[in-house]
């Protein structure tokens, strides 16, 4: 969703998901290439008529320029952040898991591990499943951030 950057506008949006019982599975927004709107990204699920009717009604809101739905094969990506506890008997196979995920070591103490992961959201999922035997003390996730492939802006389009 395109929308002005001004005070309200997320408020606004995201209401409207409360309103008709949607719920946001994840949500990011910020600047665009022009500080003069905001890009916010929002992953939802739901039946496809009341996901049209939803799309329907942000594309009447006042602040709002574009709405899209991005395909399957859009570039999807996420970021986060893991600490899980750190022993000398599982250390080397924490760090056979970061090699392998391509992530990168943030954070070490004797005691813990904090690993930065970015990519498509399942290798974050399947990163943290591997992670859950070692302990994962705390965890933090961005949510989803997309574009279309291809020369397509979603002003142009």
């Amino acid at each position: 969703v395109y929308v002005d950057n001004r005070f309200g506008v997320l408020t606004r949006v995201t209401s409207m998901f409360t309103r008709r019982g949607f719920n946001i599975d994840a949500l990011t927004v910020g600047e665009t290439e022009s500080s003069e709107y905001s890009r916010i990204t929002i992953c939802m699920s739901g039946d496809g008529y009341a996901r049209e009717q939803l799309i329907n009604q942000l594309k009447k809101q006042f602040n709002v320029k574009k709405v899209e739905v991005l395909d399957d094969d859009a570039i999807k990506r996420e970021l986060m952040l893991i600490k899980v506890k750190n022993t000398t008997a599982t250390r080397p196979d924490i760090m056979t898991a970061v090699d392998v995920y391509r992530a990168k070591v943030i954070d070490y103490s004797m005691g813990e591990i904090c690993i930065e992961v970015t990519g498509d959201p399942t290798k974050i999922d399947a990163f943290v499943t591997l992670m859950k035997p070692f302990g994962i003390l705390e965890m933090c996730r961005t949510g989803i951030v997309a574009l279309d492939r291809g020369s397509s802006t979603l002003l142009t389009k």
